[in-house]
């Protein structure tokens, strides 16, 4: 128990007279109290000194620490201990809380391990998956849970639940701009909504949930993409790619002719390395962990195909033929816009460059099984019983329609050029 302030100074504490208390002499602290609001005080201990309101509740005697006198001003401690004081009159009555016993279970309550959240199970998913996931979907999947999915990081994962899910889908479906690029729309809504529902679906067999809240949540509507260059368009892109100044290329220029001339996806390209490639045979041998379907794809090389693939430098014992970190090429919004300023076509998609080639090739008359086996689709004539029995890979047959498509491209170019030619006929 402190002592009282000395008789002969003023009885109400003030910040002048608590600058001037000092610990006796052989204590390590002590407590003055102020005459006005019984309980009220200073305690002193070492260099601190704190606002305390002591009092007695069921024949205990507690002491409430109010705050530091550095940090909270006298009136204002003064106030805290009357509103405090009225607590305990209302907990006498049996009509509120002992202060003391709410502080005290605040601190258990502190204590106690705080569930984990959303983020960080979601560190825990990416880290797992990324040794099973091929790059492309590792780095869709990265975006989606760590970026889009972010608002819900800080919940508790049990706290997750289908009203939270959909309110983000909402408003990651409204499309926005970010300077240049437009961010959001119906497919990005519904991209992230798979990539959560893939993580809760772990996340269930792992035991640590019980149910997914994506799960009856609605999938936005997607208007399919149907476009397909012009012959006129197809010969801009190749040629852009030509006349983009080579300090502004940085590999782009050739990973798009090649997509153009082979079909393939972009980051079938971007990541293609020198031992997918072999220039005696003329042909990419992509492994099933970099395709689509997990099937290993043997792509036939035009003579134009071959050319360009020659013309890459090899790096310092780089293994990937494009970009320069650890993977493959990686600057693909940048070039893309720097190409589209040379090119002067309307909005174009990479992936509209296989879907161009393809639709040529059946202008072409190629036979639409070959044109799946170019292109690596399994559909059609390869799907279900059929491609059971049906091994054939179609090489020649590949390699045939592929050169027919090259011809037909650089014809278009030629002509873009000023060239007088004529387009080749159906087969």
């Amino acid at each position: 128990m402190g002592r009282k302030l000395r008789r002969k100074e003023p009885t109400r504490l003030t910040e002048a007279k608590i600058s001037k208390l000092k610990i006796p002499a052989g204590k390590s602290e002590d407590t003055w109290f102020d005459s006005e609001i019984r309980g009220f005080g200073v305690r002193k201990r070492g260099n601190d000194a704190t606002y305390v309101l002591q009092y007695q509740l069921n024949g205990k005697t507690s002491k409430l620490r109010l705050g530091l006198c550095s940090e909270i001003k006298c009136d204002v401690a003064r106030e805290m201990a009357r509103a405090k004081r009225g607590e305990i009159s209302k907990a006498r009555l049996g009509l509120g809380i002992d202060p003391a016993l709410e502080r005290e279970s605040k601190k258990a309550e502190a204590k106690k391990p705080k569930p984990k959240t959303l983020g960080a199970y979601i560190t825990d998913y990416l880290e797992i998956k990324k040794a099973v996931m091929r790059a492309t979907t590792y780095d869709n999947s990265k975006y989606y849970l760590e970026t889009l999915w972010a608002p819900l990081h800080p919940l508790p994962l049990r706290e997750v639940d289908r009203a939270k899910v959909a309110a983000e889908l909402a408003a990651m479906s409204k499309q926005r701009k970010d300077g240049k690029r437009k961010l959001g729309g119906p497919i990005t809504a519904n991209r992230a909504r798979a990539c959560l529902s893939a993580f809760f679906h772990w996340a269930i067999g792992e035991g640590i949930a019980d149910q997914n809240p994506v799960a009856g949540t609605n999938k936005r509507e997607e208007k399919a993409r149907e476009r397909v260059l012009t012959d006129a368009e197809a010969a801009a892109v190749f040629l852009a790619c030509d006349k983009t100044p080579e300090e502004e290329k940085h590999d782009y220029h050739r990973i798009v002719q090649l997509i153009l001339l082979t079909g393939c996806r972009r980051d079938e390209i971007g990541g293609l390395q020198w031992s997918e490639i072999d220039l005696e045979k003329r042909t990419i041998t992509l492994p099933g962990s970099r395709t689509k379907n997990h099937r290993e794809h043997i792509v036939p090389l035009s003579n134009r195909a071959l050319e360009i693939l020659k013309a890459v430098p090899h790096r310092d014992k780089r293994e990937f033929l494009f970009g320069y970190g650890k993977a493959g090429y990686s600057g693909w919004s940048k070039s893309k816009t720097g190409l589209d300023s040379v090119a002067k076509i309307s909005a174009w998609t990479l992936h509209d460059l296989r879907r161009t080639a393809a639709t040529r090739m059946a202008d072409l008359g190629v036979q639409p099984h070959i044109i799946e086996a170019a292109l690596n689709h399994v559909s059609g004539s390869k799907a279900g019983v059929a491609g059971i029995y049906n091994r054939s890979t179609y090489e020649p047959e590949k390699r045939a329609a592929l050169e027919k498509w090259a011809n037909y491209l650089l014809m278009a170019v030629a002509k873009a050029n000023g060239a007088n030619v004529t387009p080749l006929r159906k087969a």
